[in-house]
């Protein structure tokens, strides 16, 4: 027998190879819908024992060589409310991807269905699905063996290749009730055809009824999108639901997203693109006392995954109205945990920056004049294993700034005589004049040095030599609320009390913190004011007591005396009071003496003093701890004591003694 040829050979591998494909073509068309049927059951299987949920598809068949139709399509968690319901769907999938166990929708239609999330007494009608990601994700971080970059690209290939290239949607709502607090979305058309996306949003919710649209170019394949989101009528979009739950009013004119890459470059994923919004509004308690407006924002973002690390690289961009910056932050695991955050505007017009300053954010800016220029740099790093190493920088520097016309805060006023108004719970209290048509006025020369001493130790030790801020107080306080996952510590200076007292209110919102921030740098760093006149205003307008302005009515209302003749332990005593002068009262016992932890605070702070040389020993000499309240302010201490606490056993002379130790 002569031998086979090759080409004889390839040829008949080949036969072979085309009448294999025919087989399981042929067997493919055979077998595939009970196939189907078993992915189904498989699915549904799932969903019951995982989930405690039924699955159901009443019909289901392939059509044509690669389409599927689906008909009443449900998910019922069990004794809860329907999850979700679908009338109809018809897709084409890529039958070559589909052997490679890659699913990629060609075509999708469908119409008539919902879900809905509710809320109520008896639970969440989607808490298993919540709980099993909690799992898995605490499962992947315990493990350590996440791959940020791989993860990253994973999800997206998967959700961009289930987006298809030709989509027609209608009548589809998303449903939300919490506890009675009802929304719904309703996608009464999308159509995608051609790269081009178009649809129509009906919004409904307790206060808002409106048509949202949303059109652009989507490309799922080549991974690029190019999308506007608007309201038909033109008017801002209300965000549903945020006011109904928190209290929060949110809107916008419009948003603009747009991806131009992704693409897995070695180790690394790379997505890059920009997203801008105009004319966002924000309304909260928490914010501002008024609407909270930005003309533009824009964020050109370049975001890095990588196999330990996730970050915005510095070349992306932010700009808010005029501002514009370049941020950088990234979150690594590769060996210890840490958090990186850098900031860092370059040289711009000082005048630009604040009339670009948020509508209603920093009212007290507003009609503010400046000329110069100023750049600024912030850097911050946090290591999660090592807490105490934290970083944290923030630098400005300014070329020829100069205020030339203030705004509602004249700071300028601290320099001559002006009324002082506290506002306490909303309300304006009474006029007090902070000059010498004022009997109770006390020059910082007529103050006890004793009393100069002991509060500048208790409220801002470097107060002669720091430009209205401490950078380590800040770093400590970062510290101590990041270690107690909560506002535990602050880190306001005298400046910045000053500020807050003089020209802004007391309520606790971010405008107010922000305001007092850079009124305090203005302050500091202008020379609008002596640092002694500084102290003067600010010893002349805090609250000492209840209804008790200035140190001149201080001394008088506890003393009987003037500020200059106030002895070391009626100053310290007074030093002890400021962070909370209406409960002075609680200090004492029903005969009028001084409780044994607050003797053991004002020791603390006379031994600072003296080892701060603040203090000499003769200083201290008859000086016992405690004081005698001889003024109106001893009427309060006769009232029948209320206890802090009911039934509490804890020892409040220790407990006080150690809170004042960790202070220092």
């Amino acid at each position: 027998m002569r031998k086979r040829s090759k080409k004889q050979i390839a040829i008949l591998v080949l036969k072979i190879f085309v009448v294999f494909i025919v087989i399981c073509i042929i067997s493919f068309f055979a077998f595939r819908n009970m196939l189907l049927q078993k992915a189904i059951a498989k699915v549904s299987d799932k969903m019951q024992r995982e989930y405690s949920s039924r699955f159901t598809v009443k019909e289901a068949a392939f059509k044509g060589f690669s389409g599927i139709e689906l008909k009443e399509i449900a998910l019922v968690p069990k004794n809860a409310d329907t999850l979700l319901h679908v009338q109809e769907i018809r897709t084409s999938v890529n039958f070559m991807r589909l052997l490679t166990g890659d699913v990629q929708l060609g075509t999708l239609e469908m119409k008539n269905g919902f879900v809905q999330l509710v809320k109520n007494k008896n639970g969440k009608n989607f808490d298993a699905f919540i709980k099993k990601d909690k799992k898995e994700k605490e499962a992947e971080e315990e493990s350590g063996e996440t791959n940020y970059a791989e993860r990253a690209y994973n999800i997206l290939n998967k959700a961009l290749n289930l987006v298809p290239t030709d989509m027609k949607l209608e009548n589809l709502t998303l449903r939300l009730d919490d506890m009675g607090r009802t929304i719904s979305l309703n996608l009464q058309q999308m159509r995608l055809a051609d790269e081009q996306l178009e649809s129509t949003i009906g919004v409904k919710a307790d206060s808002i009824s409106q048509t949202w649209k949303v059109k652009g170019m989507a490309d799922p394949r080549g991974k690029i999108a190019d999308l506007k989101f608007f309201n038909a009528d033109t008017s801002r979009i209300e965000v549903p639901y945020l006011n109904e739950r928190y209290g929060l009013r949110s809107g916008f004119d419009s948003i603009h997203l747009n991806v131009e890459n992704i693409d897995m470059d070695g180790d690394e994923l790379h997505v890059d693109g920009f997203a801008s919004i105009g004319n966002f509004m924000v309304n909260n308690p928490k914010i501002a006392e008024k609407d909270v407006v930005i003309d533009k924002a824009r964020f050109d973002y370049h975001l890095l995954f990588g196999p330990d690390f996730v970050s915005v690289d510095s070349t992306s961009t932010v700009q808010l109205n005029k501002i514009k910056f370049n941020p950088y932050a990234r979150y690594s695991v590769a060996g210890d945990t840490i958090y990186e955050l850098k900031a860092k505007i370059p040289k711009m017009q000082a005048q630009d920056f604040i009339t670009s300053l948020p509508k209603g954010l920093f009212t007290n800016f507003e009609g503010m004049e400046a000329e110069g220029t100023f750049s600024y740099d912030l850097k911050f790093l946090y290591n999660k294993n090592k807490p105490n190493a934290l970083v944290f920088d923030s630098n400005l520097k300014k070329d020829g700034l100069k205020i030339l016309k203030y705004g509602a805060a004249d700071l300028a006023k601290l320099n001559g005589s002006f009324t002082y108004r506290a506002i306490d719970n909303g309300r304006a209290q009474r006029p007090v004049i902070v000059g010498p048509a004022n009997p109770y006025f006390t020059p910082l020369a007529d103050i006890s040095p004793y009393l100069q001493k002991a509060v500048l130790t208790s409220e801002d030790p470097s107060y002669f030599r720091h430009r209205g801020f401490i950078t380590e107080a800040f770093r400590q306080s970062i510290i101590k609320n990041i270690k107690t996952k909560k506002f535990a510590r602050g880190a306001s200076t005298i400046s910045m009390q000053l500020v807050k007292n003089v020209f802004l209110t007391r309520q606790k919102t971010l405008s107010r913190k922000l305001e007092e921030i850079l009124l305090t740098y203005i302050l500091e760093n202008n020379g609008i004011s002596s640092k002694a006149r500084m102290l003067e205003v600010y010893f002349n307008v805090i609250e000492w007591g209840p209804d008790v302005y200035g140190i001149g009515e201080a001394a008088d209302y506890y003393f009987d005396k003037h500020p200059s003749q106030l002895s070391l332990d009626e100053c310290v005593f007074l030093a002890s009071i400021v962070p909370r002068p209406k409960a002075f009262m609680w200090q004492f016992d029903n005969e009028g003496h001084l409780k044994g932890y607050a003797v053991k605070h004002n020791k603390f702070i006379k031994d600072i003093m003296l080892r701060r040389g603040l203090l000499v020993p003769e200083d201290t000499i008859a000086q016992t701890g405690s004081v005698n309240i001889t003024g109106r302010g001893r009427s309060r201490i006769r009232l029948k004591e209320i206890p802090l606490y009911e039934n509490d056993s804890i020892d409040l002379d220790e407990f006080f003694f150690n809170v004042s130790k960790r202070a220092f």
